[in-house]
C-alpha cells in the first residue's frame, strides 16, 4: 500500500498539477480554482503570486506556511556539495550523498527537486491556458504580461530540470488525462522550448523598474535577458548569449554598487558588503545592481517563515557552541556549518590555521575583507570575563573537524534579537545581479574564442572590488570560474556553473581531494527519481547512466 501510494503521488506530480478536469469535475464557487479564479486581471494577479510563491519555495525546508516541501534541511545546498567550493564530508544527513557522490535514484532531493519544478510548470501552464480562455482584461496588455511571466517560470524549472537530470518529458499544457507513456525529451530540444519561452518573456515583461507601481520582485525583461543569456550558454550560442548579457548591462536601468547605501552606510563596512545586508537588496534601498530578487521579508505576508532560506545555517560555523561564544546577530546568528569552504580559494590568511594558503583573491580585493569574510572571531560572552574580549584562533580542528570557527561569508549573516536561534533567513535573496551578468558576458566571450573581450567584462566587476584588471592572457574558463566564486560564492548554484561550462569533473578533480579519485561524466546528472520511473509503466524511460537500469 505503501509503494501504491508513493507511485500515485509521483505520477500526479508527473503528469503536471492543475489539470484532470475528467477526474473531478466539482464546480468550486467560494474556494480559488482555476475556473473561477482566472476570470479577471484580479484572478491572474492571485494566480502571479502563487508561481512567485512556488519559485520561492525552492529555499523551504520542512513545508512551513503551505510552502512545497522538501522535509529535510537547506535542500539547495545540495547544489554546491560535491563541487569546488565546499567541505560537506560529515556534515548535515540530507547532504551526504550528494557529498560522497553516493546519491541514488531514492534520494529525497532527487524527487524533490523534481516534483518542485513540474509543480511551478504545471502551474504556469495552467495559467498560460486560461488566460486564452479569459476575455476580461484591465489593461490590453494584462494577457501578454501574465503569460509572459508564466512563460518565464516555466523556463526557469526547465533549467533546473535540465542540469539536474539531462533529458526530461516536456510538458506545454494541461494534462487531463493521466498519462502513463511520458518519455524523455531530448535537452536540446528542452533548451529551445526554454529559450522562445524567454524570449516572449524578454518581449512581453515590463522594461522600467522605477515607475510607482513597480512591486519589489516582480519580474522585468532584464531578468528574463539575463536568465536567457545563461540558457543560451547552456545551448552553445555564444553570440546571442552575448547579446542578451549585453541588453541588460545597457538597459540603462542598472549599474554595478559602487559607492556605500542603504541601512548602513555611514557605518563601518564596505559597499560589497552593504548589498548582503537586511533590507538592501532591493531598488528602494538605492541598490541598482539586483535584477530579481526573491522576497522573505520578516513579518510580511507573503515574505518568509522559519523554514525558508538556511542558507546562513549551512555557511557559518557553529561557534556558539565553543565556551566563551553566545549566539550574537552580529555574528550571523545560528549558523550549522553544513557548508564549510575549502582552503584552497577562502586561504588562511589573517587567521590562525595551521598552514598558511594564500587563496585566490588579491591583497586589495574588497571582496576579502572581514567585511565579507570573517577571519577575526572574539569571545563575545561577557560571563565568561577569562575569555571576553580575546581572539578565538581557527586551527585545523575548530575547521574541519568540530566545524566551529573557519573563515565565513559574511553575505549570509543573519540574526534578530529577538530570537537568535531563528532558523530562516528572513532576508531578501538577489537571484540575478549585474555582477554576473558581466560574468555571462565573459563566458560568452570565451565561448567565441575572444579572451580580451572577456578579460574586460570580468574587469568591470574586479574594479569594483578593488582588485586590479586581469589582462586577456590570464583569461580562461578556469580563471571565470574562480573570479565566480570570489564574486558569487554561495550565490550561484555552483554545481550548474560547472555543468554548463564542461568543467565538473576536472574541478573536482583539482580542488575537491574527498571525491576526486571517483568522479566521472556520470556524476554531472543526478539519476532520475525511481518512483517517476516505476509510474511510467506504459513507455521505457531509461535511468541516467551510472544509477543502475
Amino acid at each position: 500500500m505503501k509503494n501504491f501510494i508513493k507511485t500515485s503521488l509521483a505520477l500526479i506530480i508527473l503528469i503536471s498539477l492543475g489539470g484532470c478536469k475528467k477526474f473531478l469535475e466539482e464546480d468550486l464557487k467560494t474556494e480559488l480554482a482555476p475556473s473561477n479564479t482566472y476570470t479577471s486581471t484580479y484572478g491572474f494577479e492571485v494566480g502571479s503570486a502563487g508561481l512567485y510563491s512556488l519559485t520561492r519555495s525552492e529555499y523551504n525546508t520542512f513545508g512551513e506556511g503551505g510552502a512545497f516541501i522538501h522535509n529535510a534541511a537547506t535542500p539547495y545546498e545540495s547544489l554546491q556539495a560535491a563541487t569546488d567550493i565546499a567541505d560537506v564530508i560529515n556534515s548535515d544527513g540530507s547532504l551526504t550523498a550528494h557529498a560522497t557522490l553516493t546519491i541514488t535514484p531514492t534520494e529525497r532531493f532527487a524527487l524533490s527537486y523534481w516534483n518542485w519544478a513540474y509543480s511551478l510548470i504545471s502551474s504556469a501552464n495552467l495559467m498560460l491556458v486560461y488566460s486564452e480562455k479569459n476575455t476580461n482584461w484591465d489593461s490590453p496588455t494584462d494577457k501578454l504580461r501574465f503569460q509572459a511571466e508564466a512563460r518565464f517560470f516555466r523556463a526557469y524549472a526547465y533549467r533546473t530540470l535540465t542540469y539536474l537530470y539531462g533529458d526530461v518529458p516536456y510538458v506545454e499544457t494541461i494534462l487531463y488525462d493521466f498519462k502513463l507513456n511520458f518519455t524523455r525529451t531530448p535537452k536540446a530540444e528542452v533548451i529551445a522550448h526554454m529559450v522562445d519561452d524567454l524570449k516572449f518573456a524578454v518581449a512581453n515583461l515590463p522594461t522600467n523598474p522605477d515607475v510607482t507601481d513597480f512591486k519589489e520582485g516582480k519580474l522585468t525583461k532584464w531578468a528574463a535577458s539575463h536568465l536567457l543569456s545563461e540558457i543560451y550558454l547552456l545551448q552553445g550560442d555564444y553570440p546571442a548569449a552575448e547579446q542578451a548579457a549585453l541588453a541588460v548591462i545597457n538597459s540603462g536601468y542598472y549599474n554595478l554598487m559602487k559607492t556605500r547605501f542603504g541601512v548602513a552606510k555611514d557605518k563601518a563596512g564596505d559597499v560589497f558588503s552593504d548589498m548582503f545586508l537586511e533590507n538592501n537588496q532591493n531598488r528602494k534601498s538605492g541598490n541598482r545592481e539586483s535584477i530579481w530578487v526573491l522576497q522573505f521579508q520578516f513579518n510580511t505576508i507573503g515574505g518568509g517563515t522559519n523554514s525558508d532560506d538556511w542558507t546562513r545555517r549551512a555557511w557559518i560555523p557553529n561557534y556558539s557552541s565553543i565556551s566563551g561564544f553566545v549566539l550574537a546577530d552580529t555574528l550571523g546568528g545560528r549558523g550549522i556549518a553544513q557548508l564549510v569552504p575549502m582552503k584552497w580559494w577562502v586561504g588562511t590568511n589573517r587567521t590562525n590555521a595551521t598552514g598558511n594558503v594564500a587563496g585566490i583573491f588579491s591583497a586589495t580585493d574588497m571582496r576579502n575583507s572581514n567585511y565579507n569574510i570573517k577571519r577575526d572571531w572574539y569571545y563575545n560572552n561577557s560571563a565568561d570575563a577569562a575569555l571576553f574580549g580575546k581572539k578565538a584562533n581557527i586551527t585545523e580542528q575548530t575547521w574541519f573537524t568540530t566545524k566551529t570557527l573557519f573563515p565565513a561569508i559574511t553575505k549570509f549573516f543573519y540574526g534578530r534579537t529577538e530570537n537568535l536561534a531563528l532558523t530562516g533567513s528572513y532576508k531578501d535573496r538577489m537571484k540575478f545581479r549585474l555582477a554576473e551578468t558581466y560574468l555571462l558576458l565573459a563566458e560568452a566571450y570565451l565561448g567565441q574564442n575572444n579572451p580580451g573581450k572577456a578579460a574586460d567584462a570580468i574587469n568591470e566587476v574586479r574594479r569594483r572590488a578593488g582588485a586590479g584588471d586581469v589582462a586577456a592572457a590570464q583569461v580562461d574558463m578556469d580563471y571565470l570560474l574562480d573570479e565566480r566564486i570570489r564574486e558569487l560564492v554561495g550565490e550561484e548554484s555552483r554545481r550548474f556553473t560547472l555543468v554548463r561550462t564542461k568543467k565538473y569533473v576536472d574541478r573536482i578533480k583539482a580542488h575537491n581531494p574527498a571525491v576526486a579519485g571517483k568522479v566521472t561524466e556520470n556524476n554531472m546528472l543526478w539519476p532520475i527519481p525511481q518512483v517517476i520511473r516505476d509510474a511510467n509503466t506504459g513507455a521505457p524511460f531509461p535511468q541516467n547512466p551510472g544509477y543502475g537500469n
